[in-house]
Protein backbone atom coordinates (compact mmCIF):
# COMPACT_ATOMS: atom_id res chain seq x y z
CA UNK A 1 0.00 0.00 0.00
CA UNK A 2 1.63 3.54 -1.13
CA UNK A 3 0.73 6.76 0.34
CA UNK A 4 0.51 9.57 -2.13
CA UNK A 5 0.09 13.67 -0.66
CA UNK A 6 -2.99 15.25 -3.04
CA UNK A 7 -3.34 19.45 -3.25
CA UNK A 8 -6.91 19.89 -3.01
CA UNK A 9 -8.35 23.26 -4.53
CA UNK A 10 -11.89 24.10 -5.53
CA UNK A 11 -13.21 26.26 -8.18
CA UNK A 12 -14.78 29.75 -6.65
CA UNK A 13 -17.09 29.79 -10.38
CA UNK A 14 -18.45 26.21 -10.37
CA UNK A 15 -17.88 24.63 -7.10
CA UNK A 16 -15.62 21.35 -8.37
CA UNK A 17 -12.66 20.38 -6.64
CA UNK A 18 -9.43 19.90 -8.67
CA UNK A 19 -6.62 17.68 -7.01
CA UNK A 20 -2.94 16.67 -8.47
CA UNK A 21 -0.04 14.56 -7.04
CA UNK A 22 3.18 17.13 -6.92
CA UNK A 23 5.41 15.99 -9.44
CA UNK A 24 4.07 12.93 -10.58
CA UNK A 25 3.11 13.34 -14.09
CA UNK A 26 -0.54 12.61 -15.03
CA UNK A 27 -1.77 12.24 -11.42
CA UNK A 28 -4.75 14.79 -11.43
CA UNK A 29 -8.80 14.55 -11.56
CA UNK A 30 -11.95 16.31 -10.19
CA UNK A 31 -14.71 15.76 -8.22
CA UNK A 32 -18.05 17.46 -7.43
CA UNK A 33 -17.47 16.17 -3.42
CA UNK A 34 -14.12 15.62 -1.84
CA UNK A 35 -15.14 11.88 -1.47
CA UNK A 36 -15.61 11.88 -5.45
CA UNK A 37 -12.29 13.40 -5.77
CA UNK A 38 -10.40 10.91 -4.07
CA UNK A 39 -12.20 7.94 -5.53
CA UNK A 40 -11.37 9.48 -8.94
CA UNK A 41 -7.87 10.51 -7.97
CA UNK A 42 -7.49 6.78 -6.53
CA UNK A 43 -7.69 5.71 -9.62
CA UNK A 44 -5.82 7.42 -11.93
CA UNK A 45 -2.66 6.69 -9.48
CA UNK A 46 -3.34 3.18 -9.85
CA UNK A 47 -3.93 3.18 -13.43
CA UNK A 48 0.00 4.92 -13.63
CA UNK A 49 1.15 2.66 -11.67
CA UNK A 50 0.26 0.01 -13.58
CA UNK A 51 3.58 1.07 -15.70
CA UNK A 52 5.97 0.45 -12.74
CA UNK A 53 7.32 2.62 -10.08
CA UNK A 54 6.89 6.79 -10.98
CA UNK A 55 10.32 9.18 -11.17
CA UNK A 56 8.41 11.91 -8.84
CA UNK A 57 9.69 15.42 -10.47
CA UNK A 58 8.91 16.94 -7.24
CA UNK A 59 7.80 16.05 -3.75
CA UNK A 60 5.41 17.93 -1.37
CA UNK A 61 6.95 19.26 1.84
CA UNK A 62 4.29 21.58 3.03
CA UNK A 63 2.66 24.93 2.99
CA UNK A 64 3.21 28.48 4.21
CA UNK A 65 1.46 31.67 4.78
CA UNK A 66 2.56 34.67 2.70
CA UNK A 67 1.90 38.10 4.51
CA UNK A 68 2.05 41.23 2.64
CA UNK A 69 1.23 44.72 3.83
Amino acid sequence: MKTFTAVIERCPDTGIFVGYVPGFPGAHSQGGTLDELNRNLCEVVEMLLEGGEPDLEAEFVGIQNVVVA
